[in-house]
């Protein structure tokens, strides 16, 4: 089972785009995704710039309006993620709680939906992605 754990740093919705990383924090959590990946379970990570370098495409008019960032009405925001494969939502939870996150950090845990979670006929219609590198896959 693939699981996105994301992480959400409270703060970070109107965090500058030349926010500066605390060293000391880096180090913990490159110690915690070597972790991840000696456990033979990390499929990829990233972190994210601050959402004012973002923007949001909407379509709420029927018509695709951009609005660049920071955005004002976010209360929460993504500020990196793992992607990691386990055995179960626990194992992927247990991870999460291992995470060296500060008392202002999230980490949500979402299990990643497979084609085979899929009704045959929802197959069909997404043929053609499942050799896609990273993308739905027939488990």
């Amino acid at each position: 089972m693939r699981f996105m754990m994301l992480m959400i740093p409270l703060g970070y919705e109107m965090a500058p785009p030349n926010v500066q990383l605390d060293p000391e924090r880096v180090a913990a959590m490159m110690k915690y995704n070597e972790a991840l990946k000696d456990a033979g379970i990390l499929i990829t990570l990233d972190g994210l710039h601050p959402p004012s370098m973002g923007a949001r495409v909407s379509f709420a008019s029927g018509e695709p309006v951009v609005t660049d960032g920071p955005f004002t009405e976010s209360k929460e925001v993504l500020g990196g993620y793992w992607m990691i494969e386990v055995a179960s939502r626990e194992e992927a939870i247990a991870w999460a709680k291992k995470c060296p996150a500060s008392a202002n950090e999230i980490i949500e845990v979402r299990q990643v939906q497979e084609m085979s979670d899929f009704p045959e006929e929802v197959q069909k219609a997404a043929a053609g992605f499942e050799d896609l590198p990273g993308g739905w896959r027939n488990r």
